[in-house]
This record gives structure tokens, sequence and C-alpha cells, in this order.
């Protein structure tokens, strides 16, 4: 069964769930949204979503070693209460995110994040690019579409694949973990150092 996008993403801003959880309720629900609402629920999926607009101004700020010292990160993750800041799952959790952002080396947390000057820039290149195709015009806004998408896929770490579990994004392991842990969680900001980035942005530290 084929589920269309626009029903996955209706699915998403009424539960906040990850698109993989939408899509295996979807599935289980042959494609009824209120049903996969439900499946949802029983999950626990829908509910982490109302928690995570509870304020959250505990956490932890970790910081990892990439092993061969060549890579660091620090990254802030906010969660409710001191007590869950210092649970297993809160610090694997950390630890997890601290990996990825070493692996991936994400922009921003979110869309939101990233700098409309950087954005306007990859356009500008995508556009070029397609332009080479020689593709009629209707064709290439969708080219462009696409790819603006992909560098939002990629540059955004809740919009990343986990590199744990490349069947979940970012976004599925943060909302599983609030549902666990019962608490609202938040990535708030990082931090990633790599051996030669000063040098490469004529010794300015990012």
């Amino acid at each position: 069964m084929t589920i269309d996008a626009s029903i996955v993403k209706d699915l998403r801003s009424r539960t906040g769930a990850g698109i993989m959880d939408c899509k295996e309720a979807l599935l289980d629900s042959d494609g009824n949204v209120e049903k996969a609402v439900d499946f949802l629920r029983k999950k626990g999926i829908a509910k982490a979503e109302k928690k995570a607009g509870r304020e959250a101004d505990q956490g932890v700020v970790l910081s990892y070693i990439h092993p061969g010292n060549r890579i660091g990160v620090l990254v802030e993750v906010n969660c409710e209460t001191d007590f869950v800041a210092k649970t297993d799952g809160f610090q694997s959790f950390v630890k997890n995110i601290a990996m990825q952002i070493a692996a991936t080396n994400p922009l921003s947390v979110t869309r939101d994040g990233i700098d409309s000057v950087v954005v306007d820039k990859e356009k500008e290149i995508f556009t070029e690019q397609a332009k080479l195709s020689g593709k009629p015009d209707n064709v290439l806004e969708k080219i462009i579409e696409g790819k603006i998408e992909k560098f939002y896929q990629e540059s955004c770490l809740l919009e990343q694949s986990f590199i744990k579990d490349s069947d979940k994004f970012v976004q599925d392991i943060l909302m599983e973990t609030i549902a666990t842990l019962g608490e609202n969680i938040s990535i708030t900001r990082f931090s990633r150092f790599e051996v030669g980035d000063a040098l490469s942005s004529n010794g300015q530290a990012e």
C-alpha cells in the first residue's frame, strides 16, 4: 500500500509523531487518519508531542570526542527535571545525538536555524545546475524543490537519518525518548569542531 505524502504530513501536524511512525500507523490503519491517530496514541507517541510543549530548563551539556581526536562536539540537551537528566536513558540519548553531530556535521537543529543567506546560495547553485539539464521550466522547479528538500534533510539535525538506525530520523528518536522518559526533551544547541576547520575559515573559529 502506498501512502500519500500529504496524508503523512497531516498526521504529523496533528500528532507530532515522526515520519516513520506516521507511515507505520497509516499502513496499520489502511490509510485512515483517525485510526492512525488512535494507533499512535496507543503507542504513546502522540502523547509525547503534548509533553513537547512543556518548559524544559534542566538537562546537560555533554562533550564528545570522536575516536582519533580530530572531531569534537559540545551539545546542550534540555529536559524538565534534574532527575531525568541524570537517568541512563537521557544520558544515552544525549551521547547518541553528539555522535550524530560528529558523524554528519549538520548546520542547525531545525530549518529555522539555517541562515537564509545560506539557503538562497544553495537555491542559486541548484537553479544553475538544473538549467544545464535543458528540461522545461515546470520540471526545473520540481528538480530545484527536490534538491532544496534534500539539502534540508542533510543539514538539519532533526531531519537526518539516525546513524544507528537508518529507518528512523533523529526526530523519531527524540519523540520516542520523550515518550519513554515522560518529559519534554529539546536539543537546544551544539558546536562541532574538526581539526583544520579554523584554517579553512581564514583563521576565524566558527
